[in-house]
């Protein structure tokens, strides 16, 4: 008897792990639905093996609920600052074909000197040597047609400042 319920532990953990990974995949690479679905059934037959009554698996679910709480934010401050690869951001350079440019190093626009062709509201559009970017400015508004300077790059974001005339 004591055997049977180690095994059942050791099966609920397999199935915790399992599927907080499962989940894991899911956060970073969204709309495979595979590892999400799997994860969660996991989570849930985890939940079902290791709890007595309705009230100790309210309190187990709040608790795994709160871990991929943790983990989300986790993974999502990660995917912000650049330490994990996101399948969802492009990673080819511009093409003038495919009109995309990639978030992969923008630190060569660094210094570069345009002009704002939409008000920046702080966020809005400036031509750099005859490109168009996405910009940012910290907070300010900034008029159309008003000379910018890109002064600080962070990850895709292109933060600008007005230059005087």
């Amino acid at each position: 008897m004591f055997g049977d319920i180690e095994g059942l532990i050791i099966l609920a953990v397999i199935l915790f792990i399992t599927g907080f990974i499962l989940i894991g995949i899911e956060m970073i690479t969204p709309g495979l639905h595979a590892p999400g679905v799997i994860g969660t059934t996991c989570l849930l037959i985890g939940i079902f093996l290791v709890s007595d009554t309705v009230a100790e698996g309210a309190v187990i679910t709040i608790i795994v609920l709160a871990l991929l709480g943790i983990m989300l934010a986790v993974i999502l401050s990660l995917l912000s600052r650049g330490k994990l690869k996101s399948p969802i951001i492009l990673k080819e350079e511009q093409n003038k074909n495919k009109g995309y440019i990639s978030s992969s190093d923008l630190n060569y626009l660094l210094g570069k000197v345009g002009t704002a062709t939409t008000d920046l509201r702080p966020t809005g559009t400036g031509n750099f040597d005859g490109i168009e970017f996405d910009v940012i400015s910290e907070g300010k508004y900034i008029t159309r047609n008003t000379k910018l300077m890109i002064y600080k790059v962070q990850g895709s974001k292109l933060i600008v400042k007005a230059l005087a005339d």
